[in-house]
């Protein structure tokens, strides 16, 4: 929050570009949760922007920083103009590298689990022997790519699944490798075009309706926790 509160209210920025930016490092990132936390903090969802003023920052991150663009009141901070520090900019140029040769071995006898960025699950139908293979699609990573870290975060994840295989490529391309025997997938908004049975997601709570807000859905849904 203090970053996105620094690039978009305090420097005036987009929030799209410098949260595509914020996703690129991010290890464990979620898209969705990250657009939308830029979103919140920017004010394109309402007409309250958040700041934090260095104040705030010193007091939750243990810091004594002193005399920075950020050392003001809160009146101060919302009517200032772009701090000098801030006023440079530079292009942003994110691109998904990764280079894989598939060898993977597929027995026609057992059917297939596929994995991804948003599902490696160790412990997803693990009581039974399946074709076990984590998908790499370059279509999603083109238009939200990641660093190459976070594919090294992601694959070495995934060796905690038994037996799992990468394969770098479209849906499309590992379906027609395998489409003679059953396969399985997590439920995702980015599975879309996938084919084969689809399972459920895993919910926090058994409460599944929609609500306009946060906190009218943990109102709601607190209770399952005793609270």
């Amino acid at each position: 929050m203090y970053i996105a509160s620094i690039v978009c209210n305090t420097a005036k920025c987009h929030w799209k570009l410098p949260s595509k930016w914020f996703y690129y490092y991010l290890l464990d990132g979620d898209l969705a949760s990250n657009n939308l936390s830029w979103q919140w903090v920017c004010g394109a969802n309402s007409s309250k922007k958040y700041f934090a003023n260095q104040e705030n920052i010193n007091k939750f991150c243990f810091t004594k920083q002193k005399n920075t663009f950020l050392d003001k009141s809160y009146e101060a901070l919302i009517s200032q103009n772009i701090p000098k520090e801030l006023v440079r900019t530079k292009n942003l140029e994110l691109k998904f590298i990764f280079n894989h040769k598939n060898n993977i071995s597929i027995n026609k006898k057992l059917p297939t689990l596929v994995y991804n960025y948003y599902n490696i699950d160790p412990l997803w139908r693990n009581e039974t022997n399946y074709n076990r293979i984590l998908l790499i699609e370059p279509s999603i990573y083109k238009k939200n790519p990641v660093s190459d870290r976070n594919i090294d975060f992601l694959i070495k994840l995934s060796k905690n699944i038994k037996n799992i295989q990468l394969f770098l490529g479209e849906f499309d391309e590992l379906y027609s490798k395998i489409k003679d025997n059953y396969v399985y997938f997590k439920e995702h908004p980015l599975n879309y075009n996938y084919k084969g049975l689809c399972d459920s997601r895993d919910w926090l709570f058994s409460n599944k309706n929609y609500y306009p807000s946060f906190f009218k859905f943990w109102n709601a849904s607190k209770k399952e926790l005793g609270l």
